[in-house]
């Protein structure tokens, strides 16, 4: 009888683990863009949403702490595949080709490191204050915080990058998601890419406008 252990090890238990984790990190970046466009707003809109935010330690650490469980999972999930994938074909291809893959697929693995590099800046950044570029850190004052931030033009542009990066990832992790589930059907693939399009190009272009809007001037 298999077990839920031994159905994490198995290749298919991990695919599962990284499409389900995949998909709650998809539902708190939504959340999380649809909160810091309330910087278009002003600072007493930003700033009540990030005291509510706030305002129960214990929901605030549970979804810290699931957040992290997820993107662990997520990370270790990824890694363990790749490292089967090469154990299975210890010889590389003598030249590679790409058939069916799209370049947001091949773009997965070096996208997913830069991302993870990004999530420990974001946390050092904006949770804890311990990196603060051209400004001084506030708890309370998120606005002056997101604002003096990105008018330092690398900050802006970083992550913009990732951003970027994020865009292709969403792009390729949801349509994934779909196959990993089984849920996969040739009448429907079309509707599936559009769909992971559409929700990678509304959570990638609504943070890029936040420091896009700040470097060019038009919040202050």
């Amino acid at each position: 009888m298999s077990t839920p252990l031994a159905f994490a090890r198995s290749t298919v238990g991990r695919k599962v683990i990284m499409a389900v984790t995949g998909l709650l990190l998809v539902g708190f970046v939504l959340g999380h863009m649809a909160g810091n466009l309330l910087v278009f707003k002003g600072p007493e809109a930003l700033n009540g949403w990030g005291a509510f935010l706030k305002s129960s330690a214990l929901v605030l650490w549970t979804v810290r702490l699931g957040l992290l469980a997820a993107v662990g999972l997520h990370v270790w999930a990824a890694l363990t595949l790749i490292r089967l994938n090469q154990v299975s074909r210890p010889v590389a291809y003598a030249k590679r080709v790409p058939q069916a893959s799209t370049r947001s697929a091949r773009l997965m693995r070096v996208g997913g490191i830069f991302l993870l590099v990004f999530i420990v800046f974001h946390l050092l950044h904006f949770t804890t204050g311990t990196i603060h570029p051209g400004y001084t850190f506030s708890h309370t004052d998120v606005y002056g915080n997101v604002v003096s931030s990105f008018q330092v033009p690398w900050v802006a542009l970083f992550y913009i990058a990732a951003m970027v990066a994020l865009l292709a990832h969403l792009t390729h992790g949801i349509w994934s998601f779909f196959q990993t589930m089984g849920w996969s059907h040739t009448r429907y693939n079309p509707a599936r890419r559009v769909v992971a399009t559409v929700v990678a190009l509304i959570v990638s272009l609504g943070f890029i406008a936040i420091p896009s809007a700040i470097l060019g001037g038009m919040l202050r």
